[in-house]
This record gives structure tokens, sequence and C-alpha cells, in this order.
């Protein structure tokens, strides 16, 4: 059985080619309930990963049951020879943004390469004794957060050293919600958003690596081959087992992102400098106006220098705020944006001007657009900020529709 399983898969794999292959559940394993991770599937890619090199991208969320994907495979007799850790880094404990270094991994000695720091790109260098490259990171379906631009630069690096990508796929818990402004100008461009897609996208890796193909964002097309979830349709509800990255540490948090993510380039804090990042909303200059408060620090791995440091922050309370309500809207909150910014006394500040050698708000980075932050100063209702979003969201589903690995 294992001999036919490893020949009929190493079949489909030369038919591939260029284009992505991807596998439904043989039948021993149809019998399992519920969502089945890429990862999890390992019958349906160990035959081909014997007697290759393998370079893994994986951090703290690449898991095979509750066990590191990186673990669990040198276990099962793979040969990996390098790991490439994406922001935060390969164990997941660096703070939003922070440089990170290469290391040698202190519990299998294995070299840990950074695609944060140095270098954003494998290089042809660091690929040459990898036959095999390997990608598994959970991702939350929004624009500015970085994997999604891990997994473009690592694919062109693939490209353009004629090296194939397994992808061991994963379900996107925002992947119910195709909503927000789409990046058209390539003038806001930047570390946290480089594809012209609306904030939320609503595919997973797997799906989102098609794209990037078909779409011609790499100079020649990656050999990919996808490892499929099982059981699963974008909108299932999926919980996290693990945290994806230090300030999304609930499953609260992760669903709340897309929608909370928006004030950083505004004088709101977000919850970072506290353990209740993503779920809390608030500023000093909003006391008076709301009872709730707290009161960032720095807290090392997770956020150093917060916005409103050390000072008592005043706003919204959204940890028990109802989910099931905002997965049925099938939309982004707009309203505490507008709420808070109504509220914020001194609105010239509310807005974070962009730094001395940049024009573009940071605010307008994270959007990818003007248009939202000029929409809210003019106070323009929420219905219409909606509608102009429309022609670029029916444009970009009509596009998407053509990548998609799983039904909406």
């Amino acid at each position: 059985m294992m001999r036919f399983t490893s020949l009929f898969f190493l079949a489909l794999l030369v038919i591939s080619s260029i284009k992505c292959t991807t596998y439904a559940s043989p039948g021993k394993t149809v019998s399992r309930q519920g969502i089945i991770t890429g990862a999890d599937q390992t019958e349906k890619y160990l035959p081909y990963l014997k007697g290759k090199r393998i370079g893994l991208v994986a951090n703290q969320s690449s898991l095979i049951g509750r066990k590191s994907s990186v673990d669990s495979l040198l276990s099962l007799g793979v040969k990996i020879v390098k790991v490439f850790g994406p922001e935060h880094g390969f164990r997941g404990n660096a703070s939003n943004g922070a440089v990170v270094s290469d290391e040698v991994d202190a519990k299998t000695g294995i070299p840990i390469v950074s695609l944060y720091g140095r270098n954003e790109k494998p290089t042809k260098e660091q690929l040459a004794d990898v036959d095999l490259m390997i990608f598994d990171i959970q991702d939350v379906g929004c624009r500015f957060y970085t994997n999604i631009n891990t997994l473009e630069h690592v694919m062109d690096a693939c490209a353009e050293n004629n090296k194939e990508l397994l992808i061991l796929d994963r379900p996107n818990p925002n992947g119910y919600v195709v909503d927000g402004p789409v990046m058209t100008d390539d003038k806001f461009k930047s570390g946290i958003g480089i594809h012209y897609t609306p904030m939320t996208h609503g595919m997973t890796i797997g799906e989102f690596a098609q794209y990037l193909n078909g779409e011609g964002y790499l100079k020649k097309p990656c050999k990919i081959t996808v490892i499929k979830v099982a059981n699963y349709n974008h909108d299932m509800p999926y919980t996290l087992p693990i945290n994806p990255s230090p300030n999304l540490n609930t499953q609260q948090a992760v669903m709340l992102f897309p929608s909370l993510c928006m004030f950083e380039g505004t004088a709101i804090n977000e919850g970072r400098g506290t353990y209740m990042p993503f779920t809390i909303l608030g500023a000093p200059a909003l006391k008076g106006r709301y009872s709730f408060s707290y009161k960032p620090i720095s807290i090392p791995g997770m956020s150093e220098r917060p916005n409103h440091k050390d000072t008592v922050c005043y706003g919204l309370d959204l940890r028990n705020y109802d989910i099931a309500a905002l997965r049925k809207s099938r939309q982004i909150n707009l309203t505490w944006l507008i709420e808070l910014y109504k509220a914020y006394p001194d609105k010239a500040r509310f807005f974070t001007p962009g730094r001395a050698n940049q024009d573009i708000s940071a605010f307008d980075l994270r959007i990818g657009t003007d248009q939202l932050r000029k929409q809210i100063i003019a106070g323009v209702p929420e219905a219409e900020i909606r509608k102009s979003w429309e022609p670029g969201l029916q444009k970009f589903k009509a596009i998407r529709a053509k990548y998609l690995l799983y039904p909406d």
C-alpha cells in the first residue's frame, strides 16, 4: 500500500509541472471528523520527502498534531537542513517589526535563517543545499499580516533557483470575509502591504500561492504543490490551536484583528502593550468620554514601545464582543473607527502623519489607499464608504474565484 501511494504521488507531481496540484482525502482518512490541516495529513507527502534535503519555512504555528512540524518531521526520518523564519522568528517570540537574526536552533542544531532580517527572501547560497522547500505557516487572512509577503518572497526565490515549493495548507480563520479597500496604487506599497487585494482577501496560503502565480507577481511561476485542508470551506469557524503571533494571543484577537489593526497609524492604542491586544481600544484624550481604562506598558516579546506607553487610556472593551455577529455581517467593522474619530477631541492629530521621509501616513499604508482617511475626516456615512469599495471588491472577487481550492 505504501509503495502504491508513493508511486501515485510521484506520478501526480510529474503531471503537475508548474501548475498547482491538490489532493483530496484518500480513503483511509475520510473517516476522520472535522477540519484536518495539510500538515496533519502526513501520509500524502512523506513519501515525496524521502531522500531529499528539506528547507522548511516555519514558526511556532507549524504543527503536526500538537508537536512542532520540525520535531515531527525529524522524528519521521525527514532530513531538514535549514529552517526559514518569518516575522516574529521561528519560535514566534519577537515583537512586531523587530529585526530577527539568523541563529542555530538550540534543540535540533538546525540553522535558522531569518526572512525578517538581512534578507526578505532566501538567497541562492541559502538554497544551494536544499532539494525541496516546504511552507507551513498559519495565516489570518489580512493584507497587512506579513506572512503572505514572506510567501511571495519564498516563491520568488524558489522560482529563480528552480526549487519546488510544497505548501502544507491551513484554514484561514477570517476566510469568511472579503472586505475593505483594494490597494491599486504602487505608492501605497510597503512592508505591511505589497498585494493588490482588499484588506481581507478570504484565501488560504495555498490559494494565495496560486493567486501569486496566476496574477504575475513573480518574475516566473513557481512550481508549487498544495496539500489541501480536508473537510474545509471558507465559511467554517476555525479556532487556532496556537497563537499565530505574540499579539494575536486569543481567538477573539484573531477575529477582531482585521477591524482593529486599522487603528495602527492613528492616535488610538489597539491594546499593544497589554495582554489583551486587538481586543481593546483607547487613548488618554478620550478620558471622560469612556469609562473603560487600561495602561499600556512595555512587554518584551510583544510590544516594547506601544502607543501611549505608561499612560492611562480610555475607550472600548471588545473582549466580549459577539464574534458571531461579526461573522454574520461578513464585513470588517467600520463603526469603531468612525465612532472613535468622532469622539477624539483633537481631530487634526487622530491620524498619525508620515515620517520625515514619507509623504504617506502610516494609516494609509495599512489601508492601502488614502481614500478611507479622507472619507472619515469628511464625515462620509458608513454606507457610502462601503459603496465606494464595491467596484474594487467585485473585480477582486472575480479574480479570486479562479484560484480557490475550497468553496465559500
